[in-house]
């Protein structure tokens, strides 16, 4: 094997978190989360507590990452934006990763061309919202209840490896958390592994 075949794969290797790595939650299920403002693409600022009494979705990704590219050919990811918003959640797009951010314009236009379903969409460049939260991939899921109190965080469903027709038949933990808040039940499955691109935070960050 030849050094340039060996870089590349060591890139690979950085690039993808595979569902058997470890990770160590920011916040642990069951627990408050805790109080974090924002600002969106049209410069408005926001707070977590203004949305209160609502279920709030939060949805890591990177643009480039091929199984966030692989949600959304799919329709899977904008499926699930449409079944929150349909119950009255709000939908938090974040990218934490410093070498897919792209600029407010670019990020609005990414998400018209997707068909995004969300509330707003964050630039966490300081990478401070994904180290509270714990993101580790992209796509990480977080979902928390009308209390503020984090009741999911993990995959959005179980089939790291499936292909891009067999996604939407895949079990869906995001939106079974979201079943069972609607329902007034516990989450049965409150965390899980997530998988995808490994989110690369910035230096210092």
């Amino acid at each position: 094997m030849n050094s340039s075949i060996k870089l590349l794969l060591w890139g690979i290797a950085l690039l993808v978190a595979g569902p058997t790595t470890l990770v160590r939650a920011g916040v642990a299920t069951g627990k408050p989360v805790p109080e974090f403002t924002f600002t969106d693409l049209a410069g408005k600022t926001h707070q977590l507590t203004d949305f209160r009494g609502k279920v709030v979705v939060l949805e890591w990704l990177n643009p480039a990452c091929p199984y966030v590219v692989r949600h959304y050919r799919s329709g899977n990811m904008q499926s699930t934006q449409a079944a929150a918003a349909a119950d009255g959640a709000v939908w938090l797009q974040v990218n934490s990763t410093a070498m897919g951010d792209l600029d407010p314009e670019k990020s609005a236009e990414w998400q018209a061309k997707q068909g995004v379903v969300a509330k707003a969409y964050i630039r966490d460049q300081s990478g401070k919202l994904g180290r509270l939260l714990g993101a580790q991939t992209t796509p990480h899921c977080f979902v928390i209840g009308r209390d503020g109190t984090l009741v999911y965080q993990g995959a959005i469903d179980d089939q790291s490896q499936a292909t891009q027709a067999n996604t939407p038949a895949a079990h869906n933990y995001v939106k079974a958390a979201l079943a069972a808040l609607k329902a007034g039940q516990p989450v049965a499955k409150a965390t899980t592994q997530p998988y995808g691109c490994g989110v690369k935070y910035g230096d210092g960050r």
